[in-house]
């Protein structure tokens, strides 16, 4: 049976484990605002492209470009986004089941991987896996640079014709409670995405006129802005191509990275909510050992006092 002192130490443990994971709570709530703050700052960036790249497109007879080329998927390529730490609950294992199951989908296909991410690139690896390249150490401070040259790598093998098409497998961040898993398609560029007029609206569900965003197409049907071009509009479209790219995995590494605090920061409240519990229990556990302690020694007492008397 522990004694005082057992469940006094334990008790000690786990206090200083509550403190530890309090702490993490609030620096990870402190993060996920800043990572929320660079999903908002991006939208901007990526509208705007998204948007000229429409407008350069709708006067083109025909567009034309590597990232547009559809063909028949018999390689494809998986960019599995995850974190590079744990104690975050179930966001990078929720992350890895659904790319193994997308894997094991695409069996009869030649797969090749890009880990982003310290614990997907390590749980991949154990079970056999091999990547073309590896991107570690950028959830905890997403940087455009970094997504760059992400981009520039899938756009260099896609075009090489190496692989046929290119999938992401991420955590979107939806609210500090949820995170949802995405398996989304990369390249090629859905030519939706360049004929679409109706008005934009982002994944929030908020139109880009309620954010204060500019939009090419007013609710009462106006034409696309005309813009005017000092190059010919095919070099237009060609260079925007990449950048339209670039800001979708700037974007995915953002939502990636909000969704990771988000989860730490509920996981490390629902440790230190563990945790008072856990001390209140010991404690009550502790104040019944210690009465029993000083119900013996008074009953050892009255029986010598009684032995004495006799």
């Amino acid at each position: 049976m522990p004694t005082l002192l057992d469940y006094r130490r334990r008790i000690r443990s786990v206090k200083n484990t509550q403190q530890i994971t309090r702490a993490m709570k609030f620096v990870a709530a402190a993060k996920l605002r800043r990572s929320q703050e660079g999903v908002y700052a991006a939208r901007p960036y990526a509208h705007e492209v998204l948007r000229v790249l429409r407008s350069s497109a709708a006067r083109m007879d025909s567009t034309v470009h590597p990232l547009l080329e559809r063909r028949p998927e018999e390689r494809i390529l998986v960019v599995v986004v995850t974190g590079d730490r744990s104690l975050a609950g179930a966001f990078n294992s929720n992350v890895l089941r659904r790319a193994n199951a997308f894997l094991r989908e695409n069996a009869s296909k030649q797969r090749q991987i890009i880990a982003i991410g310290k614990k997907g690139r390590n749980s991949l690896r154990r079970e056999g896996w091999s990547f073309i390249a590896e991107y570690l150490n950028i959830s905890g401070n997403v940087q455009f640079a970094d997504a760059k040259e992400i981009a520039g790598r899938i756009a260099e093998i896609y075009s090489a014709r190496e692989v046929d098409a290119v999938y992401a497998v991420y955590n979107e961040f939806k609210n500090v409670m949820v995170q949802r898993l995405r398996t989304e398609k990369l390249l090629p560029i859905d030519p939706a995405v360049l004929s679409k007029e109706e008005q934009e609206t982002y994944r929030t569900g908020t139109p880009a006129h309620e954010e204060g965003l500019p939009h090419d197409r007013a609710a009462g049907g106006e034409s696309l802005v005309d813009y005017i071009y000092e190059e010919p509009v095919t070099e237009i479209f060609n260079g925007l191509l990449p950048r339209y790219l670039e800001a979708e995995v700037y974007r995915i590494l953002l939502e990636s990275s909000a969704a990771e605090w988000a989860a730490r920061m509920t996981a490390m409240d629902s440790a230190t909510r563990n945790a008072s519990e856990l001390i209140d229990k010991l404690t009550l556990q502790m104040n019944k050992a210690r009465q029993a302690s000083i119900t013996k020694e008074l009953i050892e007492i009255v029986s010598g006092a009684a032995s004495a008397a006799e």
